[in-house]
């Protein structure tokens, strides 16, 4: 069978919910955690997201009636881009709390001294950030995070059909929300090992004080890596619960600013 017999076995309808799906899937492969990973080439993130959009487009197509009219339907392709891009940033929001959370305790510890460049992300990086941000994939793939993601994009459909436009205002708050609240993931995630942090420094602020003579940056640096690095491997558990908790969280929000 040629390219034209091929073509020829699909509709109209069928080829254009098959590039208004694709819009809103491509966005997962650009901001998503893992789907957008740098470690993945782009023509194997290209083929994926092509694979996804025919399983999608041969289940939501059936009811949908698109206007093939050359302006609605370009408003239509900027309509699911726009539906793809809030979902995937609403996602990506996790993982930038993660790395934040490394970050701060990169600086707090002193690794931020030593720069890298991130495997995930391909962004410059510190040890810990990096760390954390590896931790997070291996979490999000043990979970089967991949396929709680996809099924949430399936979902999106429901909030907002082909041929339906979302609230935009619903939208900008559940944007708002979600960096907000990569701030906010990121301190919960690195509470206890500052806290023990800021502890230590207060600790040798007042032997400082007492001792003048010692030398606190020599003898103060690798303690606070002692400090930090323990405490890191003590409450790694206790952040692979709160990736597992808040990807389910996240991807509940995402669909709610998604409804009209």
């Amino acid at each position: 069978m040629d390219v034209n017999e091929l073509l020829a076995r699909f509709s109209e309808q069928q080829v254009a919910a098959f590039f208004l799906v694709l819009a809103r899937v491509s966005p997962l492969f650009i901001l998503a955690p893992l789907f957008s990973s740098k470690q993945v080439p782009a023509r194997a993130r290209g083929v994926l997201a092509v694979a996804l959009t025919f399983g999608l487009t041969s289940v939501i197509s059936r009811h949908a009636k698109i206007d093939l009219d050359t302006l609605p339907y370009a408003l239509l392709i900027l309509k699911e881009l726009l539906v793809g891009l809030a979902f995937a940033y609403g996602l990506s929001a996790l993982f930038a709390a993660v790395q934040a959370a490394g970050s701060l305790l990169d600086t707090l510890i002193g690794f931020s001294f030593g720069s890298l460049i991130d495997p995930v992300t391909g962004n410059q990086s510190t040890v810990i950030s990096n760390m954390y941000a590896l931790f997070g994939a291996a979490i999000f793939v043990a979970i089967d995070g991949d396929a709680y993601v996809i099924q949430g994009l399936a979902r999106t459909y429901d909030a907002v059909p082909l041929d339906r436009a979302p609230a935009i205002g619903t939208l900008v708050q559940g944007a708002q929300a979600a960096f907000s609240g990569i701030f906010v993931s990121a301190f919960e995630i690195a509470a206890p090992v500052l806290v023990a942090l800021v502890i230590t420094d207060a600790a040798f602020g007042v032997v400082s004080r007492v001792v003048p003579q010692l030398n606190i940056f020599s003898t103060g640096f690798p303690a606070k890596m002692i400090v930090g690095l323990t405490l890191i491997g003590v409450s790694l558990p206790f952040v692979s619960g709160f990736v597992a908790n808040s990807l389910e969280t996240d991807v509940l929000q995402a669909l709610q600013a998604l409804h009209p």
